[in-house]
């Protein structure tokens, strides 16, 4: 219950970042302008680096990772290069070692140069006390810009895109690949609702449209998409967000393709559609049937990730690849994921996998992977336990379920997660970033538009000093 109304919190995210329509934001600039009606770079393609002697950024310490989401962050990027390099120089002057880029929104449509996705020109943004598109008119590359400005400050660059979505539902119109090419509605998922199957256009609720992961159509575009990533010169790393189910959990997953796709998994047509009843959360004793859908979405999740981190390793063997997923493992089997070692014994140790069999048990895709970032989505009163949903439980209980085979950062959502919704948390970030790198492999953050909407700069600047002088 405490994931779904995280997720529920999350899918705000771009209201709660884009709400802060403050000048004073970028108060440690000489002055403030106006980014919808900023000015392009003056070299687009790769501003500040020489692409001759691209930088190498050096780390000291464990790595520091800032997510920056692309939605929470357009009005200031979108149309003016000269914002991204003042930021790459801020954040590695905070002590961030690394940013990730999220260069495909939701909507599914990109910010990197593609051949068969469309460009991101506009997202749905709280501006100005509305909800409202914000428009990109800007030319310059986009993930480019990122890489440039990043290396010149120091950083290394990491892209993310949002995987399994192709579309994105909002009260004031409906943006993205699916929308705009009305043939990808078979790519769309279809959940067991109370309307019975519907296919994610169809669906009234507002949010991402999700896609369908085991039709082999939408693994080809997401595999093409990935190469073509991987080509960018300077690029650091890759990495999956939403790599997963739809949001309605265990109502997810019920496509023609899937049906297809199970019964051949199975050797016999499945005797019930949809296998699992609507409206259950959690499967404590899953049936015989109940347990092979489980690990044929797991299967299918796994299959894609591998051939994934294939790609983009036959594409350019030093991009590092890897998997955001949340922390709060008991749970995540009902977004159709498993992202433990193989090695990891399922039903000797988690509670909540009694019924795993072996099969399920091969489908832990974290052996693929070059580094995974665990969302340690935790209150503000739960920094410190043992427990899931402590940030420092968290973290030790993902190294526990990851046995050592893939490198992991970890923290929280310091903007959505209960207690840093209103901001006034400096006091706790040398606690945050102590405890998780402390803890873990890395320290991860979630997003640096809670940096800029909080005033947060100094806070991190300060912590990841503190803990640079310890080494």
């Amino acid at each position: 219950m405490r994931k779904i109304l995280y997720i529920a919190g999350v899918l705000s995210l771009l209201l709660s970042c884009s709400g802060k329509d403050d000048p004073t934001a970028y108060k440690w600039r000489d002055s403030w302008v106006d980014p919808s009606g900023g000015k392009e770079s003056e070299d687009p393609e790769t501003p500040g680096e020489d692409p001759e002697n691209p930088s190498t950024p050096e780390i000291k310490g464990k790595p520091r990772y800032v997510w920056v989401d692309a939605a929470a962050s357009f009005r200031y990027y979108a149309n003016d290069a000269a914002y991204i390099e003042e930021d790459c120089a801020r954040i590695a002057k905070m002590g961030f070692t690394d940013i990730i880029v999220d260069v495909r929104p939701t909507s599914g449509d990109v910010l990197f140069k593609s051949a068969v996705a469309p460009a991101c020109t506009k997202v749905a943004a709280w501006v100005g006390g509305n909800y409202k598109f914000v428009e990109r008119t800007a030319t310059f590359d986009y993930l480019a810009a990122f890489i440039a400005a990043g290396h010149k400050a120091g950083l290394r660059v990491n892209a993310a895109i949002n995987t399994m979505v192709g579309g994105y539902h909002s009260s004031i119109g409906d943006v993205g690949m699916v929308y705009d090419q009305p043939d990808k509605k078979n790519w769309c998922a279809v959940d067991n609702l109370s309307s019975g199957l519907t296919n994610a256009m169809d669906d009234s609720d507002t949010g991402p449209r999700f896609l369908d992961p085991a039709n082999p159509q939408v693994q080809e575009f997401l595999l093409t998409l990935l190469g073509e990533l991987a080509s960018y010169e300077g690029l650091d790393g890759i990495v999956l967000d939403r790599c997963r189910y739809d949001d309605y959990g265990l109502d997810a997953g019920y496509t023609d393709a899937a049906k297809a796709a199970f019964t051949e998994y199975l050797g016999t047509e499945p005797k019930k559609w949809p296998v699992i009843d609507r409206g259950k959360t959690s499967l404590s004793s899953p049936n015989t049937l109940e347990r092979n859908w489980l690990t044929f979405r797991c299967k299918t999740i796994h299959a894609f990730v591998k051939k994934a981190a294939e790609t983009v390793h036959s594409v350019n063997p030093d991009v590092r690849f890897g998997v955001y997923v949340g922390a709060w493992f008991s749970e995540y089997y009902t977004s159709g994921v498993n992202w433990s070692s193989e090695k990891y014994d399922l039903k000797a140790n988690e509670s909540s996998y009694k019924w795993a069999s072996d099969a399920y048990q091969k489908t832990g895709f974290a052996d693929l992977l070059d580094f995974i970032f665990l969302g340690a989505y935790a209150g503000t009163d739960g920094v410190h336990g043992s427990w899931e949903w402590s940030m420092e439980g968290f973290a030790k209980l993902g190294e526990k379920r990851l046995c050592g085979v893939v490198p992991f950062a970890a923290g929280p959502d310091i903007g959505n997660a209960s207690g840093f919704t209103e901001g006034h948390q400096e006091a706790l970030i040398p606690d945050i970033v102590n405890t998780m790198l402390s803890s873990a492999d890395g320290l991860f953050i979630f997003d640096l538009c809670h940096i800029r909407m909080y005033d947060y700069w100094d806070a991190f600047e300060s912590a990841i000093n503190a803990y640079l002088n310890t080494l």
